[in-house]
């Protein structure tokens, strides 16, 4: 018999989103050139040995969720034996595909939600990509770890030595550290793992009161300056529907920098605290709003992104001992503003005014402040009578540190790191930026209900980035 333990609160609340409404899993595309004077069998050799000579599979990826009548209703989760048959597949692009047919299978991939009756993972190896490349793409359910985690265990599983000959692959037993490291992974947790953080400690402590009363005010007068909107007041798009079964996916990358030399430049001409996080978020406004002028469905409203907020705390001290601290925050995007610097000063006084808040205010009170918009953002795109006026968010937008080097795999040398994430009813466009070595990736993933052309919004990046660039007058 299996052995079972509770499942924690908001992770029971996500299976039960999984099996009521949409898929929850996240995932990562790797894309590879193998070793030079490999063979045709190289391919073939990792595939198999993908299977075999593991010594295990980590603990994380050998349990399954289960509720049932001998589990009074509850969802639990049961450490199961893994077969990798399952878990571990092989996928052929045909002849002439590209990263063109590499990106439709990975949406098509994506739209399937993963077996809840064997532990919720999935890695296919993918190969027929042009020169002998091949890719993996990996997916696993939010259950399991956040975005930040799920990177660290990817990033596990390679190694800065190109001559190295027997990395194990990322859910073998005793390739992770024993401890998440979150911190090293370079970002804050997305919104479902942060509000499950917030609520196990937020408790009803006087502290807490009093920083949300605080905060409270503060939104309010952030809103009169127009750096933080005021609740239920982006406008609704199409993003914003809810979500059929399938997905649509696209990512691309860009020299990292590019990146650093306008957030160089914007220090010298707008503020020197704006960061890197706000050239990447003002870029993907510019796509944004691209996207919806070329479909005539541009808001006269800035639309707004719900973004992750991470600080470190002046003392070191952050309230647990690690230094950081994390909260969720609404943006204006700027999308309403034809100038591109005016967009980026937006964006970096909306998070320049986030970043303080959560410093003074701390994780659970921006978290609990942010929440009253966040919940009917979700639940109204579920119901078909109601007016599509307003809503509290338009898109999620986040930034994840990858590997600072570059990674092998056995001899194959990673060409690319790209970020899958997850889409909602309500959030039918996700937004995540990775960076790796000396690149920076976009990943988007959409609803193809939504937004079947999810690829342009590559070429309306660049055009975001070139336009930032030439205004700013690099």
């Amino acid at each position: 018999m299996a052995t079972e333990r509770p499942m924690a609160a908001l992770d029971a609340a996500m299976m039960t989103g999984d099996v009521l409404t949409n898929p929850m899993h996240v995932a990562a595309l790797l894309i590879f050139t193998p070793p030079p004077g490999s063979d045709c069998h190289y391919v073939d050799d990792l595939f198999r040995d993908g299977l075999l000579h593991l010594g295990g599979v980590d603990p994380r990826l050998s349990k399954r969720p289960h509720i049932g009548a001998g589990t009074f209703g509850r969802w639990v989760w049961q450490e199961v034996d893994v077969d990798l048959y399952s878990h571990v597949q092989r996928r052929v692009l045909p002849p002439e595909s590209g990263e063109a047919g590499l990106w439709q299978l990975v949406a098509d991939l994506h739209s399937l939600p993963l077996d809840r009756h064997r532990p919720l993972w999935m890695a296919y190896l993918i190969d027929g990509l042009p020169d002998g490349r091949f890719a993996f793409y990996i997916k696993l359910h939010h259950t399991l770890v956040d975005g930040v985690e799920g990177m660290q265990m990817i990033a596990d599983g390679l190694t800065t030595d190109p001559d190295a000959r027997d990395v194990k692959p990322f859910y073998s037993a005793g390739v992770h550290a024993p401890e998440p490291r979150a911190e090293a992974a370079g970002g804050p947790p997305n919104p479902l793992s942060l509000l499950s953080a917030i609520a196990s400690t937020a408790g009803s402590s006087i502290g807490l009161a009093r920083n949300l009363i605080g905060g409270g005010i503060d939104y309010l007068a952030a809103a009169a300056e127009g750096i933080s909107p005021a609740p239920l007041s982006a406008p609704f798009t199409r993003f914003n529907d809810a979500l059929g079964f399938k997905r649509a996916a696209a990512g691309g990358s860009w020299p990292l920098p590019r990146f650093r030399s306008v957030t160089q430049v914007a220090r010298e001409g707008i503020a020197d605290t704006v960061t890197i996080n706000d050239v990447l978020t003002a870029v993907v406004s510019g796509a944004l709003r691209g996207w919806l002028q070329d479909h005539d469905e541009l808001p006269a409203s800035s639309l707004i992104g719900f973004c992750p907020i991470s600080v470190r705390a002046g003392d070191g001290s952050a309230g647990s001992g690690t230094g950081n601290m994390f909260g969720l925050q609404q943006c204006p995007l700027g999308t309403d503003l034809a100038d591109p610097v005016a967009r980026l000063t937006l964006v970096h006084r909306a998070m320049a005014w986030a970043k303080d808040q959560v410093a003074r205010r701390g994780s659970a009170a921006t978290v609990l402040l942010t929440t009253p918009n966040l919940v009917p953002t979700l639940l109204l795109s579920m119901l078909p009578l109601t007016p599509k006026w307003r809503t509290g968010y338009n898109v999620p937008i986040s930034n994840v540190r990858g590997p600072a080097q570059d990674m092998y795999f056995n001899g194959a040398h990673l060409d690319a790191l790209y970020p899958v994430s997850t889409v909602f009813d309500g959030f039918g466009l996700n937004a995540t930026i990775c960076s790796y070595a000396d690149t920076v990736s976009f990943g988007y993933v959409a609803g193809r209900n939504l937004v079947p052309d999810v690829d342009t919004l590559i070429g309306h990046t660049e055009a975001a980035l070139t336009e930032l660039e030439t205004a700013l007058g690099r």
